[in-house]
């Protein structure tokens, strides 16, 4: 019964990525962001292939009913905004975001979140990825955390989410941030805060 060669179970763990290379690459990074695959943006077609390939056949097995929605999920504080002595106006005016389905209630809004994936997200959408500023290391803790958007930064180092958000919790930070300018065009603004301290 199993002569045939090749892959003809149609409920098979296995990808195919034949099919996979069939996609644009703007549809391939959707797919890559969909599976949690972090820097999907400065990948190139093949890696997006490989990547989305392995990533679909490991999740393939572990039917979880589709529990990778948010795979970083909330983070410590569910994605509530932390609050302190040093919290800034800036933060007292920001629209608080708790989860992915949240959008701005107007164009140019300042939203505010502790949520990893929202984050994580807001980054991808921008090319963004994790990093921490050179030389501002304490011991094995990350210095200054940045998100690097391929600028012509050198003193930025591309660090993992994990490590990242390890941090990020550890300093009790907001990330302050925009979706979009007043003039609905795409914003790369971000700050980070801590409430209890006035630099972040």
């Amino acid at each position: 019964m199993s002569d045939k060669p090749g892959n003809q179970t149609p409920d098979t763990p296995e990808v195919s990525e034949t099919e996979l290379r069939e996609m644009k690459v703007d549809e391939l990074r959707q797919e890559a962001r969909d599976e949690n695959i972090s820097g999907a943006s400065g990948m190139r077609k093949e890696e997006l292939v490989k990547e989305v390939a392995n990533a679909r056949s490991e999740g393939a097995g572990n039917n979880d009913g589709g529990a990778d929605a948010d795979a970083l999920g909330a983070g410590p504080e569910g994605g509530k905004i932390r609050h302190g002595d040093a919290s800034s106006s800036s933060l007292k005016y920001s629209q608080e975001v708790t989860s992915t389905e949240d959008e701005p209630e107007r164009e140019g809004r300042s939203l505010a979140t502790t949520h990893h994936e929202v984050i994580r997200q807001w980054a991808d959408e921008r090319g963004g990825v994790p990093a921490t500023v050179e030389g501002t290391e304490h011991g094995d803790h990350l210095g200054v955390l940045r998100i690097d958007f391929g600028g012509e930064d050198s003193n930025l180092r591309r660090v993992s989410w994990e490590e990242w958000f390890k941090t990020f919790d550890g300093r009790r930070l907001n990330f302050i941030y925009q979706e979009q300018r007043t003039d609905g065009t795409q914003s790369n603004f971000f700050r980070l805060e801590n409430p209890e301290r006035e630099d972040a």
